[in-house]
């Protein structure tokens, strides 16, 4: 079995392959929501004949995406060039944990992804946080159901609010600054966002705990969770594979429960 699996987030678009024992080859790009399913595979095809690789070899499809209007392109590339229905978050995957909050809906594909793939290797209770366009804080339970959690704006949004509504603030890297407080301003800023957002989880990550009343393992994943390792103590595991252990495992249900 040779599986592409594709994570779509509102800034970056994952494709993964994974040949039935191991993932062999991920590449991201820049996420648009007007790009067609042949543009994709025009780019795709390229990357995977550097490795090797071609479309034929791929017999299964994937799809978890935030972007509403991608879908329809995402589903036509595994339909059309790989000749598979692709399994896709929130439609036709069946996830196999139960997902307790008031309106189930509405519950992210990238977050319901991330509670999978967190519940498969690390003893919940659970929070997990996703450091992306957005930063969320989601529970997951101990027997893997998925609670409900908090949406915050991530942190590139944050520096790119300072640039645009303040007109003599520069666009700037994130990175941690050197001290807390900052003698001019790239450093006031970085120091802004970087320990503004450390204290964001600090804080949400107690309160959380508070609320529940019971001890909480803290996993990070996402694209800038790793500015923070070293940072606090409040997160106990760094885990940039969360999401497509996730997206495998629910692949491997689906495919267990077509058999039986």
């Amino acid at each position: 079995m040779m599986l592409l699996a594709i994570e779509q987030g509102n800034t970056n678009t994952m494709f993964a392959i994974h040949d039935g024992q191991s993932w062999i080859a991920q590449w991201r790009a820049a996420t648009e929501s007007t790009r067609t399913a042949d543009e994709y595979v025009v780019w795709l095809s390229q990357l995977m004949s550097m490795q090797g690789l071609g479309f034929r070899s791929l017999d299964a499809c994937i799809i978890s995406s935030v972007v509403p209007q991608s879908l329809f392109n995402l589903r036509n590339l595994s339909r059309r060039y790989l000749n598979v229905e692709p399994l896709v978050i929130g439609e036709n995957a069946r996830l196999g944990v139960d997902i307790r909050i008031d309106k189930p809906s509405e519950a992210g594909a990238d977050r319901l992804v991330n509670a999978v793939g967190a519940s498969m290797l690390y003893k919940g209770p659970l929070i997990v946080i996703d450091s992306g366009t957005a930063t969320t804080f989601d529970i997951v339970a101990a027997d893997g159901a998925f609670e409900g959690g908090i949406i915050a704006p991530g942190i590139n949004l944050s520096m790119q609010a300072l640039h645009e509504a303040a007109a003599k603030l520069p666009r700037i890297a994130i990175q941690r600054p050197g001290k807390i407080v900052g003698t001019d301003t790239v450093g006031a800023m970085q120091s802004g966002v970087f320990w503004g957002y450390i204290s964001l989880i600090e804080g949400l990550v107690s309160r959380i705990k508070e609320e529940r009343g019971e001890a909480l393992t803290v996993v990070a994943t996402g694209g800038v969770a790793s500015l923070f390792e070293g940072a606090t103590d409040s997160i106990d595991h760094f885990d940039p594979d969360l999401t497509i252990r996730g997206l495998l495992e629910i692949h491997r249900r689906n495919t267990h429960l077509e058999i039986e």
